[in-house]
């Protein structure tokens, strides 16, 4: 996945993240908690491949 398809998909993550907390209305509820790890993950994939190769 290049870093434009995971730019996209972390805006994706955190537009469904601000979703469920207003759908849940609590940061505990597992579902934000899991949507949460989700773009946590798809961030720590963007930096692991910005360390590899720096944007020009």
């Amino acid at each position: 996945m290049d870093r434009d398809e995971l730019k996209l998909r972390i805006e994706e993550a955190r537009e469904r993240l601000h979703q469920l907390k207003t759908e849940y209305g609590d940061l505990l509820h597992p579902q934000v908690i899991h949507q949460s790890m989700v773009l946590d993950e798809l961030i720590n994939r963007y930096n692991a491949v910005k360390r590899v190769k720096p944007m020009e």
